[in-house]
């Protein structure tokens, strides 16, 4: 019995870090007040299906999640969604938001992004301000590589689709397929 209870106690910590610590997007502003950190936004929807399987495969992924929490705030935001949010001296809402519809009209914060289709991955600096956008679901192991690439500041270094090319050859990856 003491075996299965230690058994039990092992895969409940595994689990438990293996999940992304979210937090909204004005709690990481904040938090950057603090502690400088780069922010990633997982933009998703609701009935988005490839977003589900993010969520599950590729942010739930051990690897990606250990790293999200150390060196990120991460965020997740409905591209959709109905919420008022106040930031960088504005407040962006979603006039169009309508509870009876499955699919509503963009956030005003996801065109600010630059964000036009869900799932979509955009990655802020220490400052708030955005880097980069990756549109499209991705894998656990086609995400991994921008992870250390942004929270490095390796991306400062790069000015060429060759350089880029070379940072992912050399890149040694913690996935095991």
């Amino acid at each position: 019995m003491k075996k299965f209870a230690l058994l039990l106690l092992i895969l409940n910590f595994y689990f438990a870090s293996a999940q992304v610590q979210w937090m909204t997007l004005e709690d990481a502003i904040n938090a950057q007040k603090k502690v400088p950190k780069k922010i990633i936004i997982d933009f998703y929807a609701d009935w988005c299906a490839p977003c589900k399987v993010m969520e599950k495969n590729t942010y739930n992924h051990p690897v990606i999640a250990k790293y999200l929490n150390e060196q990120y705030y991460a965020v997740k935001f409905n591209a959709e969604g109905k919420e008022d949010i106040t930031l960088f001296g504005r407040t962006f809402t979603n006039p169009g938001y309508n509870e009876n519809k499955r699919r509503n009209s963009l956030h005003e914060l996801t065109q600010y992004m630059n964000v036009n289709a869900v799932p979509a991955t955009v990655f802020l600096d220490e400052k708030g301000q955005p880097i980069t956008i990756l549109q499209g679901a991705l894998t656990a192991k086609e995400l991994e590589p921008y992870i250390p690439f942004i929270a490095n500041d390796e991306f400062k270094k790069v000015a060429s689709r060759e350089q880029w090319q070379n940072y992912q050859k050399k890149f040694k990856s913690n996935i095991k397929d």
